[in-house]
């Protein structure tokens, strides 16, 4: 029987919450809480659940700052979000927090109950339109690829190199003559300020060129 707790300040959705998690087979809510102040009084003193659900505006602690000490105290336990936000910030904040998933309140309860059971077997459930934006903001975090000012030849060629193809497999790749193949290298070599084929596929691989 998997042990999910609740933290909820709106007392109707906390009642339904809890009706709905009880009447689900395989899942127990025996504690519901207002506050994450309550929640990590009794994580303190009582068995620990598997998952808390909680809401990102609580009275008192947010659940952003809940999240983070909640995992200082209980690392094993999912924490699942299920609130009415869904900006940037507090996405971005809950997920660097430690939450293990990221739900509207606007879901079906079926989907709350299905992405408990998909936190329990690893996985970290996500509303669509949460996960297109987390994926979003990350790309964003990403460095931006350098341009070497490579030709689309040396690029090619480039690719190759990484593939672990030899300068005649190059040339026969590209159609090329070995002479040309050598000079392409070399004008690669000097775009990336490298002496060697090995110099240059490590550093396209870290900047991301091939």
């Amino acid at each position: 029987m998997a042990v999910v707790w609740l933290i909820e300040d709106n007392p109707l959705f906390r009642r339904a919450t809890e009706r709905a998690l009880a009447g689900h087979p395989g899942m127990d809510c025996p504690r519901a809480f207002e506050r994450c102040e309550d929640a990590l009084a009794a994580l303190e003193k009582e068995p620990r659940p598997e998952v808390i659900l909680l809401d990102v505006g609580l009275p008192g602690m947010d659940g952003i700052e809940g999240i983070r000490q909640i995992k200082a105290i209980a690392p094993q336990v999912c924490l699942l979000i299920l609130t009415v936000f869904e900006d940037d910030d507090k996405i971005f904040q809950a997920v660097c927090a430690g939450a293990s998933g990221y739900l509207l309140k606007a879901e079906p309860m079926e989907t709350v109950l299905m992405a408990i059971e998909q936190a329990l077997n690893g996985g970290a459930p996500m509303n669509p339109r949460v996960a297109r934006r987390v994926l979003t903001m990350f790309s964003k975090l990403a460095p931006e690829r350098r341009d070497y000012g490579l030709t689309e030849r040396e690029s090619a060629a480039l690719e190759l190199m990484g593939a672990g193809l030899a300068k005649k497999q190059i040339a026969d790749r590209l159609n090329l003559n070995q002479h040309t193949v050598d000079y392409t290298m070399r004008c690669i070599y000097r775009k990336l300020h490298v002496s060697c084929a090995a110099a240059a596929v490590s550093l396209a691989l870290r900047e991301r060129l091939i």
